[in-house]
């Protein structure tokens, strides 16, 4: 979504995410020499080469087409064109401090944002870089929902540290930060782009049925493993000690700091870490881990994924937003588990969660029939999440994905 940002800044509202592979090819150590095989001409080169000649959005787009990198997709087209009147209509816009006496007499808004939605794999996030690269505000950021929210919690916790204590015995009257919070948010930004995020914005719906991730793609060997295959664990143990031995680094346990917590690795050497299902989605761990693990490693091992049921449903949002955090950051993945890709996720109802939904229902005060039409008690959500996270390990798996990742160049 793109919107822009005002000094007052309305509600935030978080929309809940939350699926699988490939059968089994014949066994290969994964290598990544093979990914410098690859063609130069690949669609981060045009978009470079489209920068230098274009002016905005929609010619970008066209020069995507042009030079054969996309097909022409009416659904997004439509999209790149709405993204393309915010573009004009962004152009010298500002919320300066220094225009405090404008701010107070004008009389127009902020141009309104997009709100971009649709099936998993579509190109929101392709035609919302392309409109970011564009944008010729003074202040701009592209965040994620996780990096942001972060940001918003560290930005409360320094404030209400900084407020004086109260009193024994005094009854002070309850603070409200998130006034103080959002306008320093817009002092550091005219314009915010992220995902899953909701404000005050115009909404535009992309899906041309199509997911472009998973594409007939050069693969990059096999990074997805069935635990039920013969010797599997001796076969990653041996990828891993593979790319180790191109680490100036010894395989050793490593402790990573995290908000004051510290995150302990079983297993680690130089940019590769390997973990357990069980270590990464098991713990009472987060995004704020995950982002962490992100930043310091570009290869990761999974290993022991289960079958994710409504059973495991904390496990299962934690897997989805750690495959989330991979992904934007580019980190490169092996795993190992019980199912095929496709199958990783089993959506079905739980008599345990059966229990839960009655109860919150209860406490909501909401009808059989009105909570029926909510999706966060129909599963839509939920089937939505796990369809872009199997559309994300698909990609993932892909040679260019493998290259793009590769932060030994970078």
């Amino acid at each position: 979504m793109a919107a822009p940002v005002s000094p007052l800044v309305t509600a935030a509202r978080h929309a809940a995410r939350l699926l699988p592979a490939r059968a089994a090819a014949p066994r290969r150590a994964y290598t990544i020499q093979a990914a410098e095989n690859i063609a130069p001409n690949t669609l981060a080169d045009a978009n470079s080469r489209a920068l230098l000649v274009c002016n905005g959005p929609l010619e970008h787009y066209d020069f995507l087409i042009k030079a054969e990198e996309l097909r022409n997709d009416e659904q997004q087209r439509r999209v790149v064109q709405c993204l393309q009147k915010l573009h004009e209509n962004l152009k010298g816009y500002s919320i300066s401090p220094n225009n405090l006496l404008l701010k107070l007499f004008a009389k127009s808004k902020p141009p309104k944002g997009l709100y971009i939605y649709g099936d998993v794999g579509t190109g929101k996030t392709m035609v919302m870089d392309i409109f970011y690269s564009y944008i010729e505000v003074e202040r701009k950021k592209r965040v994620h929902f996780h990096g942001f929210m972060l940001d918003v919690h560290k930005r409360i916790h320094r404030l209400k540290q900084s407020l004086p204590k109260r009193k024994p015995g005094l009854m002070a009257k309850s603070y409200d930060p998130i006034a103080p919070i959002a306008e320093e948010i817009s002092e550091g930004a005219c314009l915010l782009c992220f995902d899953e995020f909701q404000k005050y914005c115009s909404t535009i719906r992309l899906d041309s049925g199509i997911d472009y991730r998973k594409r007939v793609l050069p693969a990059a060997g096999k990074l997805y493993y069935l635990t039920s295959e013969a010797d599997v664990e001796a076969v990653m143990d041996k990828l891993f000690d593979e790319l180790a031995q191109k680490q100036n680094d010894l395989t050793r346990p490593r402790i990573l700091k995290v908000q004051g917590r510290e995150l302990k690795l079983n297993k680690a050497c130089g940019t590769i870490a390997d973990f357990t299902f069980e270590e990464l989605c098991d713990r009472p761990i987060g995004a704020s881990d995950y982002l962490e693990i992100s930043k310091n490693f570009d290869t990761v091992f999974v290993r022991n994924i289960p079958l994710l049921t409504v059973a495991k449903r904390t496990q299962a949002r934690r897997f989805i937003t750690l495959i989330d955090t991979f992904y934007d950051h580019k980190v490169r993945i092996i795993c190992s588990a019980l199912t095929p890709l496709q199958n990783l996720f089993l959506l079905e109802h739980h008599d345990s969660s059966l229990e839960e939904s009655r109860i919150l229902m209860d406490d909501l005060g909401l009808s059989q029939d009105s909570a029926g039409r909510l999706s966060m008690f129909t599963g839509e959500e939920e089937i939505f999440a796990f369809q872009r996270t199997i559309s994300r390990l698909t990609e993932m798996q892909t040679e260019q994905y493998w290259k793009d990742g590769d932060r030994s160049k970078k």
